[in-house]
């Protein structure tokens, strides 16, 4: 899916991207020397590796968005737009699926070092699952697509060019593949006493086509462990830029300056010398500081009241208020293998028990309500999501939730839910561990709205907020340890697979991806490795649905809303356009320049 956490984590749009290509014009520096523009989000930068299960997250997308370049990029309409100043790809063969990449030449790391062959192999190395049950564990958000890829790639007598065969058809083959971290630099950081950028490119190379899971295992501990810092560095090599900015400071819990890239040669020229990112939890923080002039662009989770505030600064300050509809969804995860209620193996491996106890939770949540009091005067037309995969007003959408049986569960139901746990003979009240992050006001008063619903049914809903979202870790914890969590998935994407990365079965914990339900189901499975290769769309939103339907059926989780999207910018800079994928209104940092009076 190549879904992000909406700190946050992700959603798929179900729908077809159109795909355009850029002009690969003589690079020209439109840099304005002395410039710095300062933006906010209400989470802190804290691992680079965002293709790593730990570090897949939009508030660090958000930074290696700037940091780092690729083969395309989403604007705003969503359409899908080719960077070939950085590069190319092309599918040469459709039996079997072959896709041939290449790196231009002159594009390089921030230390001068030619990104190439052995960059993009080692992404393949670590986003495919081709070395796990290794000693070489890689522990990567999602292998959606790449687990396809089972031949060890080739590479070109360019050495910068890639060429992947895939087993079978892949329905998202354009999406899947990318330049992660960089080869030279992750496998110096393993391997300190290797100085050299070319033999440690060479040495990665032979230990991944000769299978050395033993000399990749340090290998892959950096690349899953390595990229995780809130201050800045000692060793460049932890945050090498392949893109316009370079990370210069960072004060930790406080904000992330980046500064411009003078290697970087290729793709759009961005205007401001500087970019600071603060972070700030608050909203209305937020918007007192732009109204204050230290911030020049900020966004959040809005309520009612910093709609008004928002109001309010932009008749005063002469700002622009951007409203719409982010492609991220609120949701309520329910844990099923930490020992809480939710845990068949609460109830002696009873699965039917804790099936019932569950969805007895579900339909406590007063999603109505939470729409009405806290979602409307954002958004007069909100109404409740009830699709995991499509978003409300799609094609799809109707057709899913029209079979789903997601009717069997829209309302809000005190009586069924005291039924339920009475059949599965549970002792109330049954303690339900609750986490939102830390700081958030809008989720807070979702609790708020939950703990008072739930309780009439049987429920006691203890607040276990923490802010650093340490349950999507898992060298931290292994297994979620909070019964129920509420957050966002982002989408970064029009892809129609994915969805393996939140609800498909692992073993490893170091290999989960999204699944921090702990979530298991072989019919799932099944299903979601279906859609994959499925290229047909009425057979896609057949299988979809099926999936849907299996959900609900084991009472997985539950949707509130769509978000609605708030950002303000300040009347000293221009270009700001907000987009509903990740990442949001930084989609067009490039576009940013100042304004002069």
């Amino acid at each position: 899916m190549k879904n992000r956490r909406r700190t946050g984590l992700v959603a798929l749009l179900s729908a077809v991207a159109v795909t355009l290509s850029g002009c690969a014009l003589p690079y020209q520096s439109q840099i304005v020397e002395g410039t710095t523009i300062t933006v906010a989000f209400n989470q802190a930068f804290d691992n680079y590796n965002t293709s790593s299960s730990a570090g897949n997250a939009t508030k660090n997308a958000n930074i290696t968005y700037m940091t780092n370049s690729g083969f395309q990029y989403y604007d705003n309409n969503p359409a899908l737009i080719k960077d070939t100043g950085y590069g190319s790809f092309e599918k040469i063969s459709d039996e079997p699926l072959t896709v041939r990449y290449t790196i231009n030449e002159g594009v390089k790391w921030s230390d001068g070092t030619q990104i190439d062959a052995a960059d993009m192999l080692f992404a393949w190395a670590a986003t495919s699952g081709a070395f796990a049950d290794t000693a070489a564990v890689f522990s990567p958000a999602s292998t959606a697509g790449l687990d396809l890829v089972t031949q060890t790639p080739e590479i070109g007598e360019d050495g910068r060019t890639l060429t992947l065969v895939y087993d079978d058809v892949y329905v998202d083959w354009e999406l899947a593949f990318g330049v992660g971290m960089a080869a030279h630099g992750t496998v110096m950081l393993a391997y300190p006493e290797i100085t050299d950028p070319a033999e440690a490119k060479t040495k990665l190379i032979e230990a991944i086509q000769n299978k050395d899971a033993d000399w990749l295992a340090p290998v892959a501990e950096v690349w899953n462990n390595g990229y995780q810092f809130t201050e800045l560095p000692e060793n460049p090599l932890v945050y090498l830029s392949s893109g316009p900015y370079i990370i210069e400071d960072i004060v930790v819990d406080q904000y992330i300056t980046l500064v411009s890239n003078p290697v970087y040669t290729w793709g759009p020229s961005p205007k401001f010398e500087r970019i600071t990112v603060r972070f700030i939890a608050d909203f209305v923080a937020q918007l007192q500081a732009l109204e204050n002039g230290e911030l020049d662009i900020v966004t959040g989770q809005p309520t009612a009241d910093s709609l008004a505030v928002a109001q309010g600064i932009a008749d005063s300050t002469g700002a622009t208020i951007f409203q719409g509809e982010e492609g991220a969804y609120e949701h309520v995860d329910l844990t099923f293998n930490n020992g809480g209620p939710f845990d068949p193996a609460t109830y002696g491996g009873d699965a039917a028990v804790a099936q019932k106890v569950r969805l007895a939770f579900l339909l406590t949540i007063p999603r109505d309500e939470i729409v009405d009091k806290i979602i409307k005067p954002l958004n007069p037309n909100a109404t409740i999501r009830e699709s995991f995969l499509t978003i409300p007003g799609s094609d799809r959408y109707k057709a899913i939730t029209a079979s789903s049986g997601a009717a069997d569960v829209r309302n809000l139901d005190i009586e069924r839910a005291k039924s339920l746990l009475a059949e599965a003979g549970v002792t109330t009240p049954v303690d339900v561990k609750f986490w939102y992050p830390t700081g958030n006001t809008r989720r807070q008063q979702e609790l708020e709205l939950i703990q008072k619903s739930a309780a009439l049914a049987g429920f006691n809903v203890i607040d276990t907020n923490e802010p650093n979202w340490e349950f999507t870790d898992p060298s931290i914890f292994p297994i979620n340890p909070h019964d129920a969590v509420i957050f966002a998935w982002q989408s970064t994407s029009l892809a129609v697979a994915g969805s393996d990365q939140i609800f498909g079965t692992y073993t490893d914990p170091l290999e989960k991806g999204g699944n921090y339900s702990g979530y298991s189901n072989p019919a799932i499975d099944a299903l979601l490795d279906e859609l994959e290769v499925t290229s047909d769309p009425s057979k896609q939103t057949e299988i979809m649905t099926e999936i849907e339907k299996t959900l609900i059926s084991d009472a997985y989780g539950t949707m509130i809303f769509q978000f609605p999207a708030l950002t303000v910018a300040s009347a000293k800079v221009s270009g700001v356009k907000i987009a509903p994928l990740s990442p949001g209104y930084f989609w067009n940092f490039w576009e940013w320049a100042p304004v002069t009076e």
